[in-house]
């Protein structure tokens, strides 16, 4: 399973969107975790399902400020346990033979008097759960002052605060050194949990993946539990399809070219779409990819005025693709 966690700084232009279309058709995860939507519940839901995730939860923003989304596909049993306008924390089931577990997703305080508040909710939660426990999103604080380059440290007490919250949760940051020392400017998304949910999932992986738009990163949690499905072959539908122009001009156009039974012609148009799906793969990889390994390398080094420049010029290619 993969979960996306990112804050997007505002989901109300189609071009953002779109750009966010196009990041999920390439990761591809199963549960999504968005922060500082700055919309409605409605509009929330039209964006959602707009990128094939028509099962979710959304809080809605308080004017311009804040509104969280958490979406989920396929036969995954998401349960809710509770919500406000900094979390929503749900009980997962990826299907019947595997363990629960939980997921919160985290928007901390940005406002120095209000964080007390956020990490009280964290403490009253996690003092009502006892099953492996997966928190990811935004603390918007950081746990250590190195967590932030390129700007004066952090007060010690508010730090000490942060680390002693998830001491008392029993969460640990689930990087624990297997991330390489990357040029983060100030590490405030993360992910933590607890030592059952490591147990569960002993080979996960994070990544901090590139962006475009939005000024924090998105983190990509795999699970990676080992386990594969009792028949990997067969035609999955995948969320992304819908998303492709083409989707249901190849669907007539399969549907008419297959003849013989209902079965037979089911049949046909799956196998087409397995086609199709691959050739919009390889369409859409060659210079997103490009695009998308300059932009890492841009986001590693240090800045300067000559790779600013060209990190800008990296960003707005990248975003016209997407736009495409």
């Amino acid at each position: 399973m993969k979960i996306l966690c990112w804050n997007v700084r505002g989901l109300g232009s189609l071009r953002t969107v779109r750009r966010l279309q196009h990041m999920l058709k390439n990761y591809r995860p199963q549960i999504v975790f968005f922060m500082e939507t700055k919309l409605n519940t409605n509009r929330m839901e039209r964006v959602r399902r707009q990128c094939g995730f028509f099962n979710g939860i959304d809080v809605p923003a308080e004017g311009f400020r804040g509104g969280l989304s958490l979406g989920w596909n396929g036969g995954h049993l998401v349960n809710l346990k509770s919500l406000s306008k900094n979390h929503i924390d749900v009980e997962i089931q990826e299907d019947e033979e595997k363990p629960r577990w939980r997921f919160m997703g985290f928007y901390g305080a940005s406002e120095v008097r209000n964080k007390a508040e956020t990490w009280d909710l964290l403490r009253r939660l996690g003092g009502n759960n006892s099953l492996p426990w997966l928190v990811g999103g935004d603390f918007n604080d950081i746990l250590y002052a190195h967590e932030k380059k390129g700007c004066l440290s952090r007060e010690e007490a508010r730090m000490e605060a942060f680390r002693r919250t998830l001491e008392e949760c029993l969460l640990e940051d689930i990087e624990r050194g297997r991330i390489l020392e990357r040029n983060i400017r100030e590490r405030i998304d993360g992910c933590v949990a607890r030592d059952t949910w490591f147990q569960i999932f002993p080979n996960y992986s994070l990544r901090h993946l590139s962006y475009s738009f939005s000024d924090h990163c998105p983190l990509l949690v795999e699970t990676k539990d080992g386990r594969r499905g009792k028949n990997p072959s067969r035609f999955h539908f995948e969320s992304w399809w819908v998303l492709e122009e083409s989707y249901e001009e190849e669907i007539k156009k399969l549907w008419e070219k297959s003849s013989g039974s209902y079965f037979n012609r089911m049949t046909a148009l799956a196998n087409g779409l397995k086609v199709w799906a691959g050739k919009m793969q390889f369409k859409h990889k060659g210079e997103v990819q490009r695009l998308n390994k300059r932009l890492e390398e841009l986001n590693d080094n240090e800045r300067s005025e000559g790779n600013f420049a060209e990190l800008m010029d990296v960003k707005l290619h990248l975003n016209m693709e997407m736009d495409k």
